[in-house]
């Protein structure tokens, strides 16, 4: 089994993105299964790849070999979280199945049954069976290594066995991929006409000067646009906005929150647990019998100490329970299972700090002084705590320059030296100086050398079956009254609950906005196409919901009224545009004097190293129409006014120097080759991905 694992380990990106495993192989059960019925729909697809519909029952088949693929690796079934994530696999394996397999059949591409043996014993053997049977000393592969375990393999356990053929039958895939990939990185080259241009693109240099007018500088309120207009702009654009299937729809939310009398329950249930706690003699198992928490038993330092323990250190000995306290919607007991002295410990102390502004001698000497300043007023019996917040550059200025317990390696060393050297509390009478600033320490507890274990029980404060219900009660009721989204509306109102709106929530989304694990809402949603229909009560971890659908976007061109706030500033930008042409048309000057005619919102920079391979200007920000223009000016020569992105320019080219011509290029080839090269596989996937018109209508069945 090890083996196994060490071979997967090794198997690299080709095998890890296709999932395959064995379809008899089924470990536990999914919300999928055959004879379900979701939402009482009984369409049977979940999708479809490349003009493939495909059937949920293929779907499942995908999931499940996944899933048993899963509990092979980890010994363990997965978890809801981790379900989320092997449905995910299936799906894109099946896109790889589908619709790159259009692509292998379309070029002849397959992998024979001679092919897969020679990858595991022939003549060339897959990298990863190389890497599992080479000898560690020596460096070589041992080839009679994997017959003899191929041999010996049907005698195995079952489980090895299947964990053998799951990765076995995932190399034939996976060196389909790699051929078909192979065959686009062959096609690709640069030529040396490319290569020099590469080289003038990054080595020539040009001196600009520009003026810049930013189209804030005319208020919106002096351009008017019409709906005409913006239709016009939409309809020329509309390619620019294209959006995903998605749902709007407006919920409430009735919390399921402990109510006082579950919270005097847990106390209570606390209460008693403190007195079965004092009595313990093995207190880490009584601990993580009775605790919600995942720890329960530590060793710690009075640094890690909670707080609580920490403000009462002093008096804490072996066998003490403490508690319960209310901490982060839990009640917690402490028991303080021991206490011994260890080599290591922590110190507790407050600081002022006073930084230098820079380096220079005369800058520290003045940081120097002020601080010098400070302790001689503590040494007069000054108030530290206020003396910290009124002079220290620290963030624990706000609290009195207090920095709690810390161990060692937790501060600067000259800090940390002359805190853990007191032997008494109160202030040291020094200033310590780190690479930080000047230092004026005040010891407030010396060092503490005591590790404590700890045991702890925490109780989680959970509704109760009766506040639960009452919550389901109100929400049922509410449901119920609410036959469509006005009377939604009014008995939100009535039953002062808070209407909140979710907006482009997408089918196979998990969550929306602040509510996470929310797929039993969102399949609602989709599985609905009536606008203003109220759902039934849908019960999450922590509340219930009562949803109303409220918009359907289809896939493709949006809507102009949804994204007519999103254009109607570029329309604007176009009419500023064009008042500032014109007006800097009608001025005449050098640019400085052009720029003093139009106004202060007018103003001149300069560029003196412009790349052609860069796509930005200082103060203008993206700008790769005016890198265009400006290289395609001679020097001495200026351009007409422009529109970029956020203002209009003009560009004066001062001088431009060519990159000099040399020998060869062939570095700026081979980087434009591997360039290609590195982009084929992701841009072909891409590709295939877009044109197989991929429908994903999981969100029916989970």
């Amino acid at each position: 089994m090890a083996l196994i694992n060490k071979i997967r380990e090794r198997s690299g990106w080709a095998i890890g993105f296709v999932a395959i495993g064995l379809g008899f192989f089924v470990v536990g059960g999914d919300v999928l299964g055959p004879n379900s019925t979701i939402m009482g729909k009984n369409k049977t697809d979940v999708g479809e790849i490349a003009g493939e519909t495909i059937e949920r029952d293929r779907y499942q088949d995908q999931i499940d070999q996944i899933k048993y693929k899963y509990t092979i690796n980890y010994g363990r079934n997965p978890s809801e979280s981790e379900m989320y994530s092997i449905r995910q696999q299936a799906w894109d394996y099946l896109i790889v199945k589908v619709a790159f397999q259009q692509q292998y059949d379309k070029l002849g591409i397959e992998v024979t049954d001679d092919e897969q043996w020679d990858m595991v014993q022939g003549d060339n053997v897959s990298f990863e069976i190389k890497q599992a049977f080479t000898d560690p000393q020596t460096g070589e592969f041992q080839r009679d290594r994997v017959i003899s375990y191929l041999k010996q393999v049907n005698q195995l356990p079952q489980q090895q066995q299947a964990s053998w053929y799951l990765f076995e039958q995932d190399l034939r895939p996976s060196r389909l991929r790699i051929k078909y990939d192979n065959l686009l990185v062959k096609t690709t080259y640069a030529t040396d006409a490319e290569a020099k241009i590469q080289y003038q693109d990054e080595t020539s240099i040009a001196e600009i000067k520009y003026l810049y007018v930013p189209y804030y500088s005319i208020s919106d309120s002096a351009v008017s646009v019409s709906d005409d207009e913006l239709e016009s702009y939409f309809n020329e654009h509309q390619a620019e906005y294209m959006v995903d299937e998605s749902r709007n729809f407006s919920y409430v939310s009735i919390p399921m929150l402990p109510s006082g009398e579950d919270t005097t329950f847990f106390q209570q249930e606390m209460d008693q647990l403190k007195e079965e706690f004092k009595t313990q003699t093995e207190d880490s198992i009584y601990a993580r019998n009775n605790s919600d928490g995942s720890t329960f038993y530590a060793k710690e330092t009075i640094d890690a100490l909670p707080g609580i323990l920490q403000a009462n250190y002093s008096n804490l000995s072996k066998g003490d329970v403490r508690g319960p306290y209310f901490e982060n919607g839990r009640f917690v007991l402490y028991k303080i299972s021991d206490i011994v002295e260890d080599t290591i410990g922590a110190v507790k102390a407050s600081h002022i700090l006073i930084k230098w502004t820079d380096e220079s001698d005369a800058s520290k000497a003045t940081a120097r002084k002020k601080a010098q300043g400070i302790l001689n007023k503590l040494r007069r019996g000054g108030d530290f705590e206020q003396l910290a917040k009124e002079n220290s550059e620290d963030g624990s200025a706000q609290s009195g320059g207090d920095l709690g317990w810390f161990g060692k390696g937790k501060m600067v060393k000259p800090f940390e030296d002359a805190a853990f050297g007191a032997t008494k509390k109160g202030l040291i009478n020094k200033l310590v100086e780190s690479q930080f600033g000047y230092h004026i320490i005040k010891v407030t507890e010396v060092l503490n050398k005591n590790v404590y274990y700890l045991a702890s029980v925490e109780r989680e404060i959970t509704p109760s079956d009766e506040t639960r219900n009452l919550a389901f009660r109100k929400a049922d009721y509410f449901a119920s009254t609410s036959g469509n989204y006005d009377e939604f509306t009014a008995n939100a109102e009535r039953d002062s609950l808070q209407v909140f709106n979710a907006e482009k929530v997408g089918g196979n989304d998990r969550r929306f906005n602040n509510v996470g694990n929310a797929r039993r809402v969102i399949q609602w949603v989709y599985n609905n196409d009536d606008i203003g229909n109220v759902s039934d009560v849908l019960e999450l971890e922590d509340q219930y919901i009562v949803a109303s659908l409220t918009k359907i976007t289809e896939k493709g061109p949006a809507l102009l009224e949804d994204v007519k706030d999103q254009i109607e500033p570029k329309v604007k930008n176009a009419k500023k545009g064009t008042l500032i042409k014109e007006k800097l048309k009608s001025l005449d000057g050098t640019l400085e004097e052009i720029s003093e005619k139009y106004g202060p919102d007018a103003r001149v920079y300069n560029s003196s190293d412009l790349k052609f391979s860069t796509n930005s200007l200082p103060t203008v920000g993206f700008a790769p129409l005016a890198i265009g223009k400006a290289f395609a000016l001679k020097s001495g020569e200026r351009s007409q006014p422009f529109e970029e992105e956020n203002g209009v320019l003009i560009i004066e080219m001062l001088n431009i120097t060519q990159a000099p011509e040399i020998a060869d290029y062939s570095t700026y080839k081979n980087q434009l080759e591997q360039r290609n090269s590195s982009r084929v596989s992701f841009n072909a996937s891409e590709a295939i991905k877009e044109n197989a018109d991929i429908k994903d209508l999981r969100y029916r069945f989970f």
